[in-house]
């Protein structure tokens, strides 16, 4: 059976982050096609562990997901940013 997961990836430096908020789960790649690869195999690896709990079906599909939005200062946008070694 298919059920479709939020997944949220993000840019973080030089690699891309996907998680999967329902499960608890998270990996990296360095492409966003690479990432959802590698999180569809972490998915399918998670739910063939035995030893793994699983969340009931039920739960897993009254996840929502939306935006919301906000209010933030011009100045975050042209501050400059640091790079961390």
């Amino acid at each position: 059976m298919q059920v479709p997961l939020p997944i949220v990836i993000s840019k973080e430096g030089k690699w891309f982050v996907a998680s999967c908020p329902v499960l608890g789960i998270a990996t990296q790649g360095k492409t966003e096609q690479e990432v959802k690869a590698m999180m569809e195999e972490l998915i399918n690896d998670y739910f063939k562990d035995k030893d793994t709990p699983k969340p009931k079906i039920s739960t897993m599909m009254q996840i929502t997901i939306t935006n919301i939005l906000v209010n933030i200062p011009k100045r975050v946008f042209y501050a400059k940013t640091t790079r961390s070694s």
